[in-house]
């Protein structure tokens, strides 16, 4: 069975830091793109980092540069965000995602953050930053 747990989310004041993590089990772990999303109360949801299990590679939107960090731990199965500086406008539930790589001649493609793209999701964790 296909899982992905979502953990460490939680409250805290701006400019506060949380770690959350992603534990994946039930397919080739190393194989996949890992993203992270979140959705705001009456927003669409929206990707905020991923990361290629395959080279670590990674990709983060403009809105957490600088300030959010993904890695992966790939004897662990797991991809964590560290997320600093947390301003109110973060505050979301957060989701991650896998999308499984697809190779060519000149590298890998994966939904990065095309929502649309990824095959497995987790339940979500509620970050919430108060001002």
């Amino acid at each position: 069975e296909v899982q992905l747990v979502e953990s460490g989310g939680g409250s805290v004041q701006a400019g506060g830091s949380l770690r959350l993590s992603c534990a994946a089990s039930g397919f080739t772990f190393y194989d996949y793109g890992i993203g992270w999303f979140r959705q705001a109360p009456g927003k669409e949801r929206e990707g905020v980092a991923s990361i290629s299990s395959s080279d670590g590679s990674t990709h983060y939107a403009d809105s957490v540069k600088g300030r959010f960090t993904i890695s992966i731990d790939n004897g662990k199965r797991t991809v964590f965000l560290e997320m600093n500086s947390l301003k109110p406008e973060d505050t979301a539930v957060y989701y991650c995602a896998a999308d499984r790589l697809t190779y060519y001649s000149g590298g890998y493609y994966y939904g990065y953050f095309a929502e649309v793209e990824y095959d497995y999701w987790g339940q979500g964790t509620q970050v919430t930053v108060s001002s």
